[in-house]
């Protein structure tokens, strides 16, 4: 993420992603723009590259249930 637009350490919810938490910066990632996580190459690869996603911000503490 960046932390000019996100917070670092804070939690946000992605529709039709779900809950993460904003843990790294790039020097690719400025701006309206984030590098969400996969458990794979593979993953990410199918993901691909997205756009037009609503990205609501929680705060930092984790969310129950998550």
């Amino acid at each position: 993420v960046d932390p000019k637009v996100i917070p670092l350490n804070w939690w946000m919810y992605i529709e039709g992603i779900g809950f993460r938490r904003a843990e790294d910066i790039g020097s690719a990632i400025k701006g309206k723009k984030i590098d969400v996580y996969m458990d794979s190459k593979n993953q990410a690869m199918k993901f691909g590259v997205k756009k037009g996603y609503k990205v609501y911000l929680i705060g930092p503490e984790k969310p129950s249930g998550v």
